[in-house]
Formats: C-alpha cells, structure tokens, sequence
C-alpha cells in the first residue's frame, strides 16, 4: 500500500465550524465531529469527551471548516498525464488529438500512474469520491491498472469500464466481463464498477441494446456522454423507444437536451453530471445547472478532463455559479442556483448521483466519515463568519485544505498528502507524458 497507514483511528475532531449539506447546507460553528470505526458517530456542540480517553485522536478544529468530502461526478483520471495538452483546443481538436492520437499510446502502466497521479490530485484537493470514466480500455490489462491505481490511492471510486472513442476492436464485452469477475467480485466499500458505454448520441441503436444488456447483465450502472446528435437527435427518448431507460442512469453535460429530454431523465430516476468548465471552453451549450434545478434533476459537478480544466472542486463550484447568472432563457430571469445548491452539487447531490447517497455527501450519523476540513483562518477565507457557505464556494481553493480523510482514515493531514512514494508517482508521471509525447 502506498499510504503511510490503513487504520482507521477513533477521531474527535473539537470545536470547527461544520458545514452538513443534509437537507440543506448549513453551518455549525463551533461543533464537534466524533469519528468511530471510520463512520460519523455524533455530531454536536461539547460533545463529552475530555481527549484523555483511550484511543481517542483529538484533532483541534477551532481554526477549520468541517464539511463533507467533495464528490467529483465525472472525470476522465487517466489523464492526469496529459495535464493541459489541449487547453485552447475545441471540442473536436480534443477529441482528435486527446482520444485519437494520444490516447492510443497508453500502455496499462501509463494508465496505473495517470489514475494514480489523478486520484491523488482529487484527495489532496478534498475530493473524495470521484466518477473515474475509463475510456481508455484497449485491453484488459489497461483495465486491471486503472482499478489497481484507485486502490492504491485509497480514494472512494465508481470506475466507469468505457471503450475507446476511435478503436471499434476494443469495444469486447467479455474484456468487461473479465475485469467485472477479477476485479468486482463483490461490492466494496472504497471501488465500485459502473459501465461507461458510448451511448445513443454516438453509436447505433444495435451498439447501444448490446451495451445496456451487458450491464444489466453484470448489474452494474450506466454512466454515459448525451447531446443531441450527432446520431440520436433525442438519445433518452431513444433509450425509452428500446426499452433501456432505467433509474440510476448517470447523464453526463446534455447542454443540447431539449426540455422533454430533461423531463424524461427526472421520470426516469436518472442524474445528471454537469462539467462547467469545460463545458463552457467547448462551447457545449447554456449552462445547464439552473435548467436541472427547474427540472427538479438530481445534478453532480465534475472536472472531466484536466487537459483542458482545473481539476479541483472549487473551481466547478465557481463556474457553476457564475454561469447560472445566465442560462440562455435570455428573459432577465434571476437564476434559480445559489452558492448552497452549488454547494449541494459538490457534495450530498452529487453522492446521490452516484447512488451513493446513503454512504457520503452529508455528515448523517452512521455515513463514511469522508470528510474536508479547511483552513478557515487562511487569508483568502477569514473571516468567514459572514457567510461560511458562500466562502466555501466563492473563496476557497485547494490549498486551504488541511485535512482530508476517506472512511475515518487520513488521506491528507497538516497540509501534505500521507502517500508515501508521492515522489516515485511524480516520476513516473514525467517518464509517461515524456514518452507519449514523443512516440510518432
């Protein structure tokens, strides 16, 4: 294992300004988090506890902000080797040279060291679970890497299992049927397997039945990319015409969905994970948020791609909000998201996107204590008396976080990530993007 520990300590952590996303954000200043068998166990104002008892780490949080592990609903962490190698490219130029040409110089190790190096990005800026849509599966020892690197992260993860964009001959059912057996024998508490197919916007009808029945039969999920067009002009209305709409379908960006299609997903049970930044750098279409929230649509943020964005959460927050003071009603409309629902989106709507709802995204009693804690004494953050909630989402950046934990144990503590061959992962980042670099 790469962490410097796997235990799960009995944690007390005194005194911090709490941020619960559950029902809706709200802050608790000067409330104690009591962490036991790597679960919230009570939440409250001097809870009784002295710090002298056994076993018990006291954690002095009277100078931080508490607040549940940010989940990150889509991102493609395979890339973390390609960190901005198409910036100022459009949405074509990326899916040219990232997914056409780069992509296909992946080796599996390649794939380990970008997951790796990724997941550790999303913890050391308290992201804690993350949607890892995998599409860079040309063999199934490419697969087996990218799951080994999410546990050797130690971060909370649904691995999306997708088939590369451009090569028909990876597209093999039983690759997946493979990694599904070795990999996923039974559900963890840390990885899980969702199926990442290409999906009714960009594949026939037939690609897209065979696909959808492979994952009902390995009961996984579906996370999939939909517009409309290029093929399915209406791709949900064409998944209920198949009789494939199912709930807990995770919809990925749909800023071209027409509001029947937006109707249907909310029927359906189905989620919706925006990417602002990069969705507004390709120029995708309006910002979605504010037309998820009238829709009454489950809705999650991701960074999705760090060759073109950041890759932190406080900077989808941003774009989220800023974005939805227009959302191309172009009728002067006040948006309908504020900086708690955007808050929201990061966290508790974001677990439940992921299905995820019942084991993080909020400080419940008896949910995985994946938790962020935040230096609120930073000078871009105090004072945060004001708005607690509004500073998290408009102030705050990645190297406020001084803490991060995942089911109770320290990913992250007094400012550094525990990973204790961090410089053997930067390494092998620089031998990877050198090499695919300079392949012809």
């Amino acid at each position: 294992m790469g962490s410097e520990s796997r235990r799960t300590p009995r944690l007390l952590l005194r005194g911090g300004l709490v941020i619960d996303t559950d029902p809706h954000p709200t802050a608790h200043p000067h409330t104690d988090v009591l962490v036991e068998e790597g679960r919230i166990a009570a939440v409250g104002a001097g809870l009784p506890f002295d710090g002298t008892e056994p076993g018990l780490e006291v954690i002095d949080a009277r100078a931080l902000i508490v607040l549940p592990g940010f989940v990150d609903t889509h991102r493609h962490l395979w890339q973390a080797v390609l960190r901005s190698a198409a910036v100022d490219e459009s949405l074509d130029g990326y899916l040219s040279r990232i997914l056409g040409d780069l992509a296909s110089r992946f080796t599996p190790a390649d794939v380990y060291t970008g997951n790796l190096l990724g997941a550790l990005e999303c913890l050391d800026a308290g992201i804690t679970t993350v949607q890892d849509f995998s599409h860079v599966q040309y063999s199934p020892e490419h697969g087996a890497a990218a799951v080994e690197a999410l546990r050797e992260a130690g971060i909370r993860a649904v691995f999306g299992y997708g088939y590369p964009v451009f090569d028909e001959g990876a597209r093999q059912a039983d690759w997946v049927r493979r990694v599904r057996a070795e990999h996923f024998p039974s559900r963890e508490a840390l990885v899980t397997m969702a199926l990442a197919p290409v999906g009714p916007s960009f594949g026939t009808p037939e690609t897209v039945r065979e696909d959808w029945l492979l994952a009902r039969e390995l009961g996984l999920p579906v996370v999939v990319h939909v517009s409309a067009g290029p093929v399915a002009q209406e791709p949900v209305a064409a998944l209920r015409e198949q009789g494939l709409l199912a709930p807990g379908t995770l919809y990925v960006h749909g800023n071209s969905l027409a509001d029947s299609e937006l109707r249907l997903i909310a029927e359906s049970g189905g989620a919706v994970a925006i990417t602002p930044a990069i969705e507004a750098s390709m120029r995708f279409g309006a910002p979605m948020a504010p037309r998820l929230r009238r829709a009454g649509i489950t809705t999650g943020l991701g960074a999705d791609a760090v060759t073109s964005a950041p890759g932190d959460m406080f900077s989808q927050m941003r774009a989220t909000l800023t974005s939805s003071h227009f959302d191309g009603a172009g009728d002067g409309e006040t948006s309908t998201v504020g900086a708690a629902d955007v808050l929201r989106m990061a966290t508790a709507e974001g677990a439940a996107a992921l299905g995820l709802g019942d084991e993080v995204g909020s400080l419940g009693i008896g949910k995985s204590a994946d938790l962020v804690l935040l230096r609120a004494d930073a000078v871009n953050l105090a004072p945060v008396g004001h708005d607690p909630i509004g500073a998290v989402v408009t102030a705050a950046h990645p190297g406020n976080v001084d803490t991060v934990l995942v089911a109770g144990r320290a990913v992250k503590r007094a400012g550094r990530l525990v990973h204790s061959e961090l410089t053997g992962v930067l390494e092998a980042a620089h031998r990877s993007a050198e090499r695919i670099a300079a392949l012809n």
